[in-house]
C-alpha cells in the first residue's frame, strides 16, 4: 500500500473553457496552460504518479511537447494509471480538494466523479470530490485562479 500527494494551480483568464475533474462548466473564466488546464486532474495526476514513485506530470508530459497542446486531461490520468498499473499497483482510493471562489463546484461533482471513476476503471465510491473556497483570500479568493489537492491510495495488485 502507497499513498502519493497532488497539488496544482492554474491561472483564470478570458477566453478559455473552464474543466476540472473532466467537465467543463459553464462560466466566463477559464484556466490557462498548455493542456486543457485542468487542476483537478493534473492534482490527481501527480497524487497517482508520487505514490508510485514515478516523478510527476512536468517530467512524463512537458509543456514544451507540442503532443499535449490542449490535450483533454483526462487522455492524460488514463496514461498516468497504465503507468501505475505497469508498476504492478492498481487505485485504492483518491480524495481531491478543488478550491474555487466561483463558479459553484458542488452541482458538477457526480459528474466529475463518473468521469475519473471511468478514467481509473474504478467504483465511484472510490472517487472523493470536495470544493471549498479560500474565504477571498489570496489568489482563489482574488479569483485570479484555481487550485486542487489530492492524495491517491494505490495497493499492489
Amino acid at each position: 500500500m502507497r499513498i502519493g500527494f497532488g497539488f496544482d494551480v492554474h491561472r483564470l483568464v478570458p477566453e478559455r473553457e473552464l474543466w476540472l475533474g473532466g467537465v467543463m462548466i459553464e462560466h466566463e473564466l477559464g484556466l490557462l496552460g498548455h493542456s486543457d488546464a485542468d487542476v483537478a486532474i493534473h492534482a490527481l495526476c501527480d497524487a497517482l504518479l508520487g505514490a508510485a514513485c514515478l516523478r510527476d506530470i512536468g517530467y512524463h508530459f512537458p509543456d514544451t511537447d507540442p503532443r499535449y497542446k490542449g490535450i483533454d486531461s483526462r487522455k492524460l490520468l488514463r496514461e498516468v494509471y497504465r503507468l501505475v498499473k505497469e508498476q504492478g499497483y492498481m487505485l485504492g482510493n483518491c480524495d481531491i480538494t478543488i478550491c474555487a471562489e466561483r463558479p459553484k463546484i458542488n452541482p458538477h461533482i457526480p459528474a466529475m466523479q463518473e468521469q475519473l471513476a471511468q478514467c481509473l476503471e474504478c467504483e465511484l465510491n472510490q472517487v472523493s470530490i470536495k470544493a471549498t473556497t479560500t474565504e477571498r483570500l489570496g489568489f482563489t479568493g482574488r479569483e485570479e485562479g484555481i487550485s486542487a489537492y489530492a492524495v491517491a491510495l494505490i495497493n499492489k495488485s
